[in-house]
């Protein structure tokens, strides 16, 4: 089931008060970036983020879900209309995840 573009838009409203939050659409769902690096992402309407230490601080008891077969746990953001804690949340994270990797060019 893909996810729905109009929960995405409520997502990234509750995440307005931050800057540099985008987002890109793969396969009917959509991975959501914070300064460049991959926080998580919108799965069949759910909300999740990579389950870093901070993320599990701040989120102790949030459920751990798959985003699609075959994929690591993610941790459920339950409550998205707290958006001092996804503030919180995204702040907190960007540090402890990989800087993203440079797109190398196919040699011709």
């Amino acid at each position: 089931m893909a996810s729905d573009k109009a929960y995405l838009d409520f997502v990234l409203e509750q995440l307005g008060g931050l800057k540099d939050v985008s987002w890109r659409a793969m396969m009917g769902e959509y991975i959501l970036y914070y300064q460049g690096k991959v926080i998580g992402g919108i799965y069949d309407d759910r909300f999740l983020v990579k389950p870093t230490p901070s993320a599990l601080a701040l989120m102790p008891d949030a459920p751990r879900e798959l985003p699609y077969e075959g994929a690591k746990e993610m941790l459920m953001v339950e409550d998205i209309e707290d958006r001092e804690l996804l503030e919180r949340l995204f702040t907190a994270m960007v540090d402890e995840l990989p800087a993203p990797k440079k797109k190398t060019k196919k040699k011709t």
